[in-house]
Protein backbone atom coordinates (compact mmCIF):
# COMPACT_ATOMS: atom_id res chain seq x y z
CA UNK A 1 0.00 0.00 0.00
CA UNK A 2 1.26 3.66 -0.75
CA UNK A 3 1.14 6.46 1.71
CA UNK A 4 -2.29 6.84 3.08
CA UNK A 5 -4.66 9.55 2.42
CA UNK A 6 -5.14 11.83 5.46
CA UNK A 7 -8.92 13.92 6.23
CA UNK A 8 -9.61 15.28 9.44
CA UNK A 9 -12.79 16.34 11.05
CA UNK A 10 -12.41 19.87 13.33
CA UNK A 11 -15.08 20.90 15.80
CA UNK A 12 -15.91 22.14 19.12
CA UNK A 13 -16.60 20.22 21.98
CA UNK A 14 -20.13 18.14 21.67
CA UNK A 15 -20.16 19.62 17.54
CA UNK A 16 -20.60 15.98 16.56
CA UNK A 17 -17.60 15.25 15.42
CA UNK A 18 -17.28 11.65 17.07
CA UNK A 19 -20.27 10.49 15.45
CA UNK A 20 -19.22 11.88 12.32
CA UNK A 21 -15.98 9.59 12.64
CA UNK A 22 -18.02 6.68 13.40
CA UNK A 23 -20.13 6.75 10.40
CA UNK A 24 -17.68 7.99 7.89
CA UNK A 25 -15.50 5.22 8.61
CA UNK A 26 -18.50 2.32 8.65
CA UNK A 27 -19.25 3.96 5.27
CA UNK A 28 -15.78 3.88 3.89
CA UNK A 29 -14.70 0.37 5.00
CA UNK A 30 -18.29 -0.70 3.42
CA UNK A 31 -17.07 1.09 0.45
CA UNK A 32 -13.75 -1.39 0.42
CA UNK A 33 -11.45 0.58 2.24
CA UNK A 34 -9.15 0.27 4.57
CA UNK A 35 -9.36 2.97 7.02
CA UNK A 36 -7.66 4.14 9.94
CA UNK A 37 -7.99 6.72 13.20
CA UNK A 38 -6.00 8.95 15.19
CA UNK A 39 -8.23 10.92 17.76
CA UNK A 40 -6.22 14.04 19.68
CA UNK A 41 -7.78 13.88 23.58
CA UNK A 42 -7.38 17.14 25.22
CA UNK A 43 -7.44 15.68 28.42
CA UNK A 44 -6.13 13.13 30.44
CA UNK A 45 -7.32 9.51 29.34
CA UNK A 46 -6.83 6.33 30.35
CA UNK A 47 -7.87 2.98 27.94
CA UNK A 48 -6.48 0.74 30.92
CA UNK A 49 -8.29 -0.79 33.80
CA UNK A 50 -7.24 0.04 37.69
CA UNK A 51 -5.99 -3.41 38.85
CA UNK A 52 -5.55 -5.37 35.30
CA UNK A 53 -2.18 -6.49 34.94
CA UNK A 54 -1.16 -4.26 32.06
CA UNK A 55 -2.42 -1.61 34.59
CA UNK A 56 0.03 -2.60 37.00
CA UNK A 57 2.85 -2.89 34.58
CA UNK A 58 2.58 0.97 33.94
CA UNK A 59 1.86 1.68 37.09
CA UNK A 60 5.13 -0.01 38.31
CA UNK A 61 7.36 2.64 35.19
CA UNK A 62 6.81 0.10 32.01
CA UNK A 63 7.15 2.51 29.29
CA UNK A 64 5.30 0.71 26.54
CA UNK A 65 2.75 -1.73 27.74
CA UNK A 66 1.82 -4.40 24.54
CA UNK A 67 -1.18 -6.54 25.24
CA UNK A 68 -2.28 -9.23 22.79
CA UNK A 69 -4.87 -11.87 22.08
CA UNK A 70 -6.23 -13.67 19.79
CA UNK A 71 -8.55 -10.73 18.76
CA UNK A 72 -6.40 -7.57 18.92
CA UNK A 73 -3.68 -5.53 20.38
CA UNK A 74 -2.90 -2.40 21.88
CA UNK A 75 0.36 -0.61 22.69
CA UNK A 76 0.38 2.14 25.37
CA UNK A 77 3.07 4.11 25.28
CA UNK A 78 3.51 6.40 28.82
CA UNK A 79 5.02 9.81 27.95
CA UNK A 80 6.14 10.14 31.77
CA UNK A 81 6.57 13.87 31.19
CA UNK A 82 8.10 14.22 27.83
CA UNK A 83 6.41 16.51 25.52
CA UNK A 84 3.08 14.89 23.66
CA UNK A 85 4.55 13.66 20.10
CA UNK A 86 3.83 15.61 17.20
CA UNK A 87 0.85 14.39 14.74
CA UNK A 88 3.37 13.29 12.30
CA UNK A 89 4.77 10.61 14.62
CA UNK A 90 2.09 9.44 15.64
CA UNK A 91 0.98 9.11 11.83
CA UNK A 92 4.70 7.81 11.20
CA UNK A 93 2.86 4.35 13.54
CA UNK A 94 0.01 3.72 11.64
CA UNK A 95 0.24 0.29 9.86
CA UNK A 96 -0.32 0.73 5.88
CA UNK A 97 -4.04 1.70 5.20
CA UNK A 98 -6.06 3.68 2.41
CA UNK A 99 -6.99 6.55 4.48
CA UNK A 100 -6.30 7.64 8.11
CA UNK A 101 -9.35 10.14 9.66
CA UNK A 102 -8.06 12.14 12.20
CA UNK A 103 -10.54 13.55 14.92
CA UNK A 104 -9.19 16.30 16.52
CA UNK A 105 -5.94 17.99 15.97
CA UNK A 106 -8.08 21.33 14.47
CA UNK A 107 -4.84 22.70 13.90
CA UNK A 108 -3.13 20.67 11.39
CA UNK A 109 -2.24 21.71 8.27
CA UNK A 110 -4.74 18.98 6.85
CA UNK A 111 -7.71 18.56 4.93
CA UNK A 112 -10.46 18.85 7.35
CA UNK A 113 -14.67 19.15 7.52
CA UNK A 114 -15.49 21.70 10.07
CA UNK A 115 -18.46 19.72 12.25
CA UNK A 116 -21.27 22.07 13.86
CA UNK A 117 -24.18 21.31 16.06
CA UNK A 118 -26.67 23.79 17.90
CA UNK A 119 -25.71 21.95 21.14
CA UNK A 120 -21.84 22.57 20.93
CA UNK A 121 -20.02 24.09 23.84
CA UNK A 122 -18.40 27.06 21.68
CA UNK A 123 -19.72 27.68 18.37
CA UNK A 124 -17.20 30.31 16.68
CA UNK A 125 -16.60 28.64 12.98
CA UNK A 126 -13.50 27.85 12.86
CA UNK A 127 -13.42 27.67 8.91
CA UNK A 128 -13.02 31.49 9.38
CA UNK A 129 -9.15 31.26 10.39
CA UNK A 130 -8.28 27.51 9.04
CA UNK A 131 -7.67 27.86 5.38
CA UNK A 132 -7.06 24.23 5.91
CA UNK A 133 -11.28 23.58 5.90
CA UNK A 134 -12.76 22.56 3.05
CA UNK A 135 -16.06 21.98 3.92
CA UNK A 136 -18.74 22.40 6.75
CA UNK A 137 -21.34 19.54 8.12
CA UNK A 138 -23.50 20.90 10.34
CA UNK A 139 -26.74 19.99 12.00
CA UNK A 140 -28.56 24.13 10.97
CA UNK A 141 -28.03 26.28 8.06
CA UNK A 142 -24.77 27.86 7.48
CA UNK A 143 -24.75 30.78 5.25
CA UNK A 144 -22.00 33.36 4.56
CA UNK A 145 -19.24 31.18 3.22
CA UNK A 146 -17.98 29.79 0.20
CA UNK A 147 -17.77 26.06 1.57
CA UNK A 148 -19.72 23.38 0.80
CA UNK A 149 -22.09 22.76 3.25
CA UNK A 150 -23.20 19.20 4.01
CA UNK A 151 -26.14 18.10 6.98
CA UNK A 152 -24.20 16.64 9.38
CA UNK A 153 -26.06 13.65 9.06
CA UNK A 154 -25.48 13.05 4.98
CA UNK A 155 -22.94 10.55 5.79
CA UNK A 156 -23.24 9.11 1.91
CA UNK A 157 -22.50 12.60 0.49
CA UNK A 158 -19.57 13.49 3.26
CA UNK A 159 -18.06 10.04 2.19
CA UNK A 160 -18.16 11.16 -1.27
CA UNK A 161 -16.47 14.24 -1.11
CA UNK A 162 -13.83 12.77 1.57
CA UNK A 163 -12.69 10.19 -1.59
CA UNK A 164 -12.68 13.15 -4.13
CA UNK A 165 -11.05 15.89 -2.14
CA UNK A 166 -8.35 13.10 -1.10
CA UNK A 167 -8.04 11.35 -4.11
CA UNK A 168 -8.57 8.01 -2.59
CA UNK A 169 -8.09 5.49 -5.33
CA UNK A 170 -10.88 3.14 -6.19
CA UNK A 171 -10.54 -0.17 -3.79
CA UNK A 172 -9.15 -3.28 -5.26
Amino acid sequence: MSTPKIFGIAGWKNSGKTGLAVRLVSELVARGYRVSTIKHAHHDFDIDKVGADSFRHRQAGAHEVTIVSGTRYAIMHELRGAPEPAFSEILARIAPCDIVLIEGYKREPIPKIEARRREAANRTPLADEDPHIVAIAADHPVTGTALPVFDLDDTVAIADFVVAVTGLAKPD
